[in-house]
């Protein structure tokens, strides 16, 4: 067994994998570079692999929102799968730099539908979109930053139009209850739920009928 290191002994936060892979649709095995920023935190293989069967493999006719982009994990996943339109959201500017890298690199082999990638305030963008304008948002921001996820999920409330499918995914630290979350938007539930290490998440969908 391998000693841990002596960073890992003093408690610091674990280093971010440098590559992320893919895990479906035609960017399948295909990899995203990652980079060492502050509060970025990739949704895993496994947690999105989870996500994935919950939606369905196939995305065709959904419109998509990434807030909170990072990565691009979740929104190139989407668009890998076909998904309508996918608009990635990153205000951070060179996270923003390197998901416009890897999305050139991904072109290679051209996604079905639109992706934009925006340099803008999410949680601003979102409070200009028209109510049941988007199929499905996922919500990931920093975890430290619990005012903004409480304000981006009350926001998605409204602009979600889940009658096609989709839903509202949000991604929250194992320290929050979901009904904690679910108490932010009393016309949704969540209808999906899974607890992986110091992540919980939910799968909104609307109790609209």
């Amino acid at each position: 067994m391998n000693k841990p290191t002596k960073s890992a002994s003093l408690g610091k936060r674990p280093e971010p994998p440098q590559k992320i892979r893919i895990i479906g649709g035609v960017w399948r095995s295909r990899l995203l570079s990652v980079l060492d920023l502050p509060g970025l935190r990739p949704s895993t293989g496994r947690v999105r692999e989870t996500l994935f069967n919950w939606l369905g493999q196939d995305l065709v006719g959904l419109s998509c929102l990434d807030l909170f982009a990072g990565t691009g994990a979740l929104g190139f996943e989407a668009a890998s799968r076909q998904a309508h339109a996918v608009t990635l959201l990153e205000k951070d500017k060179k996270a923003h730099a390197k998901l416009l890298a890897n999305f050139a690199l991904l072109q290679s082999s051209p996604a079905a539908g639109q992706v934009q990638i925006l340099h803008k305030d999410s949680l601003e963008f979102l409070k200009q979109q028209a109510d049941r304008s988007s199929n499905l948002i996922f919500i990931d921001p920093p975890f430290q930053e619990e005012g903004l996820l409480n304000q981006a999920l009350v926001e998605a409330a409204r602009v979600c139009d889940d009658s096609a499918g989709g839903g509202i995914y949000v991604e929250f630290p194992s320290s929050r209850s979901r009904d904690q979350i679910e108490a932010l938007v009393p016309e949704w539930h969540c209808g999906k739920y899974l607890e992986a290490g110091q992540v919980k998440a939910c799968l909104f969908r609307s109790k609209r009928g």
